[in-house]
């Protein structure tokens, strides 16, 4: 790319999902309604937990990490793209665009950290019922989520430290609703093999990694579930794993989706649409999944009102 098509870039457009001026009013309702019900719904969970006793578990401590987790990861995005909307514009500053890119991986990353180490509490629970309060103690518990934190946050310093050395062209239009760092990377005229690199590997290793523990822990909850002869029991297994399994299923099906429609230029706009799931849908049915069909929420929540 020749220089003069290079450009020191202080904003780019975010073309959003569609740019259909009449659909502009039905997308910031819509978005504007699942983000209020994305926040409710998980500041609910946090407020049941930690307002009740009953409910200072190590489960439910993971359980109001991940809520606070998903009302930040959405946030990230949604926002900003309703001030977009709303004011007809689509610019985002460079520098709101670096900041946009950072928290995004550091929540989206912690929401797949988060989900292992339930996985893992889940197990231990379950295949280790007498040493449960002994392996999950209150340190350990601090322990996980701090090196989750930890391992997040030094990967998006590192990936937003990337950018920074990244020159642009002169077209700075992202075919997204917000600035994802594989559609930023497209549009540099600079050599980006470095972070391509890291991204991939980095990636990859959050991707894989955690989803091997979350199978491997399931792998054997479902063995030791094969040995209990009782009907009752298996379901009681299944009533415990189950809003955790589903809320997995969804994280990484909207992921893959994603994964899969961020090729071409064409494919990115239908990544954007598969996106919402991703960082929207999934953050704002969490907590309708985990508290429906557990009876602790709810009576949490019923004793906090009834106070009040």
């Amino acid at each position: 790319m020749e220089a003069g098509n290079q450009t020191a870039t202080s904003k780019f457009i975010l073309l959003g999902l569609s740019e259909d001026v009449d659909l502009q009013p039905l997308l910031f309702g819509l978005f504007l309604y699942m983000y209020l019900v994305c926040v409710t719904g998980n500041l609910l969970i946090i407020l049941a937990v930690s307002s009740d006793s009953h409910l200072h578990t190590p489960m439910y401590f993971f359980l109001s990490n991940l809520s606070f987790t998903d009302i930040c990861f959405t946030s990230t995005t949604v926002p900003k793209m309703l001030v977009n909307i709303q004011t007809q514009s689509k610019d985002i500053i460079y520098e709101g665009c670096l900041t946009q890119i950072y928290f995004f991986n550091l929540f989206a990353g912690l929401d797949d950290l988060l989900l292992t180490v339930m996985a893992y509490d889940r197990f231990v629970a379950i295949c280790h019922p007498l040493r449960y309060t002994v392996i999950m103690n209150p340190r350990l518990c601090r322990i996980l989520l701090l090196l989750s934190w930890l391992i997040c946050l030094t990967y998006s310093f590192l990936q937003s430290l990337m950018v920074l050395r990244v020159s642009f062209c002169k077209e700075t239009e992202i075919p997204h609703f917000f600035c994802e760092l594989a559609q930023i990377l497209k549009l540099a005229c600079s050599d980006t093999l470095a972070n391509n690199i890291l991204q991939y590997f980095v990636t990859s290793l959050l991707g894989i990694i955690p989803l091997t523990g979350i199978l491997f822990s399931y792998s054997r909850i479902i063995s030791s579930t094969m040995g209990i002869s009782s009907l009752r029991g298996k379901y009681k297994v299944f009533s415990t794993c189950g809003s955790h399994l589903s809320v997995v299923s969804l994280f990484y099906g909207a992921g893959l989706v994603v994964y899969l429609t961020s090729g071409t230029n064409q494919l990115s706009r239908k990544g954007s649409v598969a996106s919402v799931m991703y960082t929207v849908v999934t953050p704002m049915l969490n907590p309708f999944i985990y508290s429906l069909r557990n009876r602790d929420i709810k009576e949490a929540l019923k004793r906090f009102f009834s106070r009040a």
